[in-house]
């Protein structure tokens, strides 16, 4: 009895083991796990062919002509900020053309388009800046008759563009004279209240006495205006007749008075340093473009 049920137990269990075998469902797992991957390699293939049809829509709207430049070149050359700044402006949708807020990288500006940036309108002249070690009998005055010619000479052929120098200097006055057609620049050099230094070298008719070198130490009034000096010495190794002086005004002028009005009469004056720049590798009668460190340094000031 245990033997035949046994034996109905090992007979049952073999149709049980055998079943799989006999139903064999790996050829029709394969066939249905090949299907997809055809599906898949057709919608690659589609994606593929969609890239490809994408490329030739990235491209400028407008073909490139001639005098047709970049937006973001276009307001770097306005002297605004650097071209990869302008791509977050444009971005950002702070920049129109023609009255149209551009978002588009690589918009291309034509001769004639208005560009306004941040709410001011650029111009399309590229800013200059060009740096003159100033010789004598040269003058900014455009007034003092053809016996002294006007610094421009000095600079001529350096730019196409209209500059101006940065403050003014007599025949008599040497050194740094900065030239630029940025007219906010000038403004900001110009103004009584701007910030930046100037260091001049002073010669005197006779040799500047200790105390009167300390009351213009401590500055003094004249024509009614108060003048800070940030710094008065004798030149290390020359005669006290000497003198360097420290002081934010860029007038000239206001240097000659200073010593006038100790007696004093000032037989040469020479600016070694304006506003961070100095004479360094640029011999008299010559001049130099500015870097752009410089040009941001003087933005700063």
């Amino acid at each position: 009895m245990n033997n035949k049920e046994g034996n109905n137990k090992r007979s049952g269990a073999r149709p049980t083991s055998s079943r799989p075998s006999s139903n064999k469902p790996k050829p029709a797992m394969q066939k249905r796990a090949q299907g997809p991957k055809k599906v898949k390699t057709i919608v690659k293939v589609a994606d593929t062919t969609d890239k490809v049809e994408k490329k030739p829509n990235q491209a400028p709207k407008r073909p490139k002509v001639k005098d047709e430049i970049r937006l973001n070149k276009y307001i770097s050359n306005s002297g605004t900020c650097s071209r990869r700044d302008a791509d977050i402006y444009i971005q950002s949708g702070n920049v129109k053309v023609n009255g149209i807020p551009v978002t588009e990288m690589g918009y291309m500006v034509k001769p004639g388009d208005v560009v306004n940036f941040d709410g001011v309108v650029l111009t399309p002249e590229k800013k200059v800046y060009i740096l003159l070690n100033k010789p004598k009998n040269f003058t900014t005055a455009l007034d003092e008759g053809q016996e002294y010619r006007n610094v421009l000479e000095l600079v001529k052929g350096s730019t196409n563009a209209k500059i101006g120098a940065i403050g003014r200097m007599d025949k008599n006055t040497t050194g740094l004279l900065l030239f630029t057609n940025d007219t906010d620049m000038i403004r900001k050099f110009t103004l009584p209240n701007q910030k930046s230094s100037k260091i001049y070298q002073v010669s005197l008719d006779k040799n500047l006495k200790f105390e009167d070198l300390e009351k213009i130490n401590k500055g003094l009034v004249l024509d009614g205006h108060r003048v800070f000096v940030e710094d008065v010495s004798y030149i290390e190794g020359e005669a006290k007749s000497e003198i360097g002086l420290q002081l934010r005004s860029a007038n000239v002028k206001v240097v000659r008075s200073i010593f006038e009005h100790f007696s004093y009469d000032v037989l040469r004056i020479d600016r070694v340093a304006f506003a961070g720049l100095t004479k360094k590798n640029l011999p008299r009668g010559n001049w130099r473009l500015l870097t752009e460190q410089e040009i941001i340094n003087l933005k700063n000031v």
